[in-house]
């Protein structure tokens, strides 16, 4: 697996420095938003260090879309861990992030435990289940343009019957907006801001986030939900607004306790 870091100028006095780990959406690397998003000036002046893994396995040895689709197989890991063949060997995003990526960073670099976590669109939906899923992980979440309903969208659906099976019960776990209208313990909520452009053209299909509006509304949770008049689905998007989105995440990173 590759991943891209930015680490901030404070760990030359000898800080260990929080972590906002961002998922990309499809098709993307671990350096579209690296080269695209403008996100380093405001993350040298806060003192965050970024992550960015890829959105897939790669290698010749790892499955792909026999008729190579853009939303399934490489660069389409959709953040969860695969159970059917040809995927499961290697389709185990869900854990890499989790688990195993957190550990290799704050093993080997200057870096907190504090962790927060963002993406786009298919990263976007990976940001949100991972961290309703894992509360204790992740002090703060957000998303740009997130696929919030993934069970009833084509792209998830597509995703999910490919990795997961037929057994739509195991698609659930993965859908952020059926995991968020579960959760009404405060205790387990962590506090999530999402952006959303009017003039996306995967809006009414692809992403709705009206259904994550109304999970919110149905468990109270701490969602931050706003439309942006005129964005659509692009980097010039998350660009515009990223700076917000990193001072969000530094409210709670930097939170004293």
């Amino acid at each position: 697996m590759r991943f891209a870091i930015f680490l901030p100028p404070q760990i030359s006095n000898g800080e260990n420095v929080p972590v906002l780990y961002w998922l990309s959406g499809l098709t993307c690397t671990d350096e579209n938003f690296m080269q695209k998003a403008g996100a380093f000036r405001k993350a040298a002046e806060l003192g965050i260090a970024i992550v960015a893994p890829d959105t897939s396995p790669r290698g010749e040895g790892v499955a792909d879309d026999e008729n190579g689709a853009y939303d399934l197989g490489l660069g389409a890991g959709f953040y969860l861990n695969a159970t059917e063949k040809p995927w499961a060997q290697h389709y185990r995003m869900y854990d890499y992030v989790v688990d195993e990526l957190p550990g290799l960073i704050e093993a080997n670099f200057p870096v907190s435990n504090k962790r927060a976590i963002s993406g786009h669109s298919m990263g976007g939906h990976g940001a949100l289940t991972i961290s309703l899923r894992n509360p204790d992980h992740y002090v703060s979440a957000s998303a740009f343009s997130p696929i919030c309903h993934p069970v009833e969208c084509p792209w998830g659906q597509k995703a999910f019957k490919a990795y997961l099976g037929d057994n739509q019960e195991s698609w659930q776990q993965y859908d952020a907006s059926l995991l968020m209208a579960q959760i009404s313990d405060q205790a387990k909520q962590t506090p999530t801001l999402v952006d959303q452009g009017s003039d996306d053209n995967f809006l009414a299909e692809q992403l709705n986030p009206e259904s994550l509006k109304r999970a919110a509304k149905e468990s109270d949770y701490p969602l931050h939900l706003n439309m942006r008049d005129g964005y659509d689905h692009s980097y010039f998007f998350i660009a515009s607004f990223i700076e917000q989105h990193l001072e969000y995440h530094a409210q709670f990173l930097f939170e004293r306790k």
